[in-house]
């Protein structure tokens, strides 16, 4: 299997206008494809504001400050992740920052919902029993991630799917990950993905997810992941 849906997700924000931030190796700071209040009114406008403008872009900078200053600005996210752990914490993190929230933005759309379809579908279904017991086992990881973190859909070396959480912004990609993999699902459950509209309720913030994931694109990252 071949982990290309990071090399997918890389191309398509580069064909997106970033209005000169970029830098080598093709990292830039994508566009959000869609306005800020388009989740609502299960993610409100001042959230997506926030989030975006001030942590996601955050991230970004210093991570490319990070590896400007450790002289490894040429080397692909992926290269990066593949062996985070022998890297300062500050590009773990911030390389984590970054990539996290440029999928997350992705998986989610307006008149988004529903269930997938196809390929994906036959797979969630293989693996998990049915579509609903993998968003039990999907809400789960987001819901008793202590602290901190994200929950995960991804394929793994094998090319089957699986389900998991990481702390702070680490992800499946990085060496430091319990199990390893390519990400095509990401929740981020962080507190300032969610206080503002829903304060400590997080089990709720969870459930409303699936009213805005974009299984087309989740499906066209699968695809990538397993070829």
């Amino acid at each position: 299997m071949k982990t290309k849906a990071l090399l997918l997700i890389t191309f398509i924000f580069s064909l997106i206008t970033v209005n000169n931030r970029t830098m080598a190796q093709g990292h830039t700071f994508p566009e959000l494809p869609y306005e800020y209040s388009a989740l609502e009114p299960y993610i409100d406008a001042q959230t997506m504001e926030i989030h975006y403008t001030k942590h996601h872009r955050a991230y970004f900078d210093n991570f490319v400050k990070t590896v400007t200053e450790n002289k490894i600005e040429h080397l692909s996210l992926e290269d990066i992740f593949a062996k985070v752990s022998a890297f300062p914490a500050a590009i773990r993190n911030n390389g984590g920052g970054y990539y996290n929230h440029m999928l997350f933005w992705q998986v989610m759309g307006p008149n988004a919902g529903g269930q997938p379809e196809g390929a994906l579908m036959d797979a969630i279904n293989k693996t998990f029993g049915s579509f609903d017991r993998f968003k039990t086992e999907f809400e789960n990881a987001a819901k008793t991630q202590f602290g901190s973190g994200w929950a995960w859909l991804a394929v793994d070396a094998d090319g089957k799917l699986f389900v998991s959480q990481t702390s702070n912004q680490d992800n499946p990609l990085m060496d430091v990950a319990v199990k390893r993999g390519t990400p095509v699902l990401a929740l981020d459950v962080w507190e300032h993905a969610y206080y503002l509209k829903y304060q400590n309720r997080r089990p709720e913030y969870v459930g409303n997810f699936w009213n805005v994931v974009n299984w087309k694109r989740v499906a066209e990252l699968y695809k990538e992941a397993v070829k």
